[in-house]
């Protein structure tokens, strides 16, 4: 039987510098496979809902994720075609395999979802067995469809079969700590016919409190063998390498750690080929991206509202990107000072007035910024 003891030996956040020392690896140690995709890193973005749009998946892409998924988009809402929901599937050309995450609780409409998600690019579809959320779970989605092994088992089967293209499932480790079954959901997983399970070491009954169980992702990587993703408590590059040091799971997935903080992918894929860690970045390399992040988001609203007025549009882009704009900032000298600025700004000409006028290139060291733990919140999943 699984120890439901925490582990009180890893300490909740650790930074860059305290990385492990980098090991030279083959480079196919590297890679890992889901279905016959071939990707290049074992470090990747979770489906965050309210945060894995386009714009970020690219920003962190381009950072060194090796693969990223959509948030979680309802398989019913991908049957009717709503703006809102093929907004979510806005992607990028270098984006292949598109990865959707969907969500719902019957296997009938999970795999008419999938069907749709694959006309519309889906490469690879990902089943949300993980959300806590009361909104989610009270419809017998999410974390609630996981609760019967048998119910997995057949929802993976349909949308297998309905979608043609590999399944993974997000699973937790269990309701509460009267019910941790995710060693038995991932076996159903596998038996349906995923391809890849991702476990988040925490239950549906803790959302996101307390502390992640790293013991169950290793518990899933010994009874399945399809990929396993590891999920939960990853704030740091050194984190992420631990958890693949002390589980053997095939590949991470980072979540709130890269909110603020995509800089993350960069260590990673520096220890992958056995390099030194880069260095924080500079004044101008933070402002950069964040500028960047802006104009990507701004691109983003456009293209799914083409006829808003270019001013409305740049306006509602930014009240979008806000939560980043404040993750970004976040343990920063000068942070709070722009995020009790935040609220005006408009244009992106705001935003790069904003960081001159409170994080001024003065030459000295720009501190890195703090994994925004519990900032978040429900949003993620």
């Amino acid at each position: 039987m699984l120890s439901r003891r925490l582990n009180t030996n890893r300490p909740g956040v650790r930074r860059a510098r305290e990385l492990p020392p980098p090991q030279a690896d083959g480079r196919e140690r590297n890679h890992v496979h889901i279905g016959p995709h071939r990707f290049a890193g074992r470090f990747f973005l979770a489906p965050l809902a309210g945060v894995s749009d386009r714009p970020f998946r690219k920003i962190c892409r381009d950072m060194g994720a090796a693969f990223a998924y959509t948030e979680m988009v309802s398989a019913h809402g991908l049957l009717h075609e709503t703006r809102q929901t093929l907004s979510y599937l806005d992607r990028d050309p270098e984006e292949v395999p598109f990865a959707v995450q969907i969500f719902a609780a019957e296997p009938d409409a999970l795999a008419r979802g999938a069907e749709a998600a694959v006309r519309h690019g889906a490469g690879l579809v990902d089943i949300n067995m993980a959300c806590p959320v009361k909104k989610v779970c009270g419809t017998g989605a999410g974390a609630s469809l996981a609760r019967d092994p048998a119910a997995v088992e057949a929802a993976v089967r349909a949308v297998r079969e309905a979608g043609g293209v590999p399944v993974s499932v997000k699973i937790r480790a269990g309701w509460d700590d009267a019910n941790l079954n995710c060693v038995e959901v991932a076996r159903a997983a596998e038996a349906g016919g995923a391809s890849a399970v991702a476990l988040h070491g925490r239950t549906r009954a803790q959302g996101y409190a307390g502390q992640a169980r790293w013991e169950f992702v290793a518990a899933v990587k010994r009874a399945v063998s399809i990929p396993v993703l590891g999920s939960g408590d990853v704030w740091t590059a050194a984190d992420a390498l631990r958890m693949r040091a002390e589980t053997g799971c095939d590949a991470v997935l980072v979540a709130r750690g890269a909110c603020g903080n995509p800089w993350i992918f960069s260590e990673l894929r520096a220890a992958e080929r056995g390099e030194a860690p880069p260095p924080p970045p500079t004044r101008g390399a933070w402002a950069e991206v964040v500028l960047r992040h802006v104009a990507l988001q701004i691109e983003h609203r456009r293209r799914q509202l083409p006829a808003e007025a270019a001013d409305a549009a740049e306006r509602h882009a930014l009240r979008e990107l806000r939560k980043h704009l404040l993750w970004y900032t976040r343990g920063r000298r000068g942070g709070l000072h722009f995020r009790r600025d935040a609220d005006r700004l408009e244009t992106a000409d705001d935003v790069r007035r904003l960081i001159d006028l409170h994080f001024p290139d003065d030459g000295e060291a720009f501190a890195p910024a703090a994994a925004a733990e519990g900032a978040a919140g429900e949003e993620l999943h």
